[in-house]
């Protein structure tokens, strides 16, 4: 079920953001008894175990926002609050796909102008045949046209270039974007924290 795949937002026990799920995984905690259901309603925050979730989960809502299965029907969560973890992930964007896509903002850096993530493609500034790296600062969205065009080459050779440079995002920058972007109203009391009062890199002396 597609509904599986959304995203949920998590939270550990000291009420800090710390990660996005899938509602699959945020289910499996859970049931799991290692998390439980953050709700906000009327101004104030409620949390549910398990059990409680399943029964409110019992009052009408869209099918939209429920999961059927045989026995009962489940609300799907928004933010979840782990019971056994109080530390805080480092604060370093994961080398992904989609993080990439996120940094870049679906915007193909060779000629400027933004996609559906499903029409573009990770190209490397240098080939890895010419001994280029995966890296933030060597990785970027590419149109298929502008793929193509570049090939293996250097952007000197293809007479190409960049539309800024490619560098490792900061984690305060991926925040902000998430709260910007933001589709889940329940997350914003939380993000808003977590942008606010994240602290800022010191540059090195």
């Amino acid at each position: 079920m597609e509904i599986l795949s959304n995203e949920v937002l998590v939270l550990n026990k000291l009420w800090q953001v710390v990660d996005v799920c899938s509602v699959r995984r945020a289910l499996c905690l859970l049931y799991l008894r290692h998390a439980q259901v953050v709700l906000k309603e009327g101004g104030s925050f409620y949390t549910f175990g398990f059990e409680d979730w399943r029964d409110f989960s019992q009052d009408h809502f869209q099918d939209s926002e429920i999961i059927r299965t045989i026995t009962y029907k489940i609300r799907i969560p928004r933010v979840i609050l782990l019971l056994i973890y109080d530390r805080f992930p480092p604060r370093r964007v994961k080398f992904t796909r989609k993080n990439i896509y996120k940094r870049d903002e679906n915007t193909c850096q060779y000629c400027g102008k933004k996609f559906k993530p499903q029409d573009l493609n990770l190209d490397h500034v240098v080939s890895l045949s010419r001994g280029g790296k995966d890296s933030w600062e060597n990785v970027v969205c590419s149109c298929v046209p502008c793929n193509l065009r570049k090939g293996s080459r250097t952007l000197a050779e293809a007479g190409m270039s960049l539309i800024r440079t490619p560098k490792r995002p900061h984690w305060r920058s991926f925040v902000k974007y998430s709260l910007d972007a933001m589709i889940e109203d329940g997350w914003k009391d939380f993000l808003d924290l977590a942008y606010w009062n994240v602290e800022l890199e010191q540059n090195e002396k």
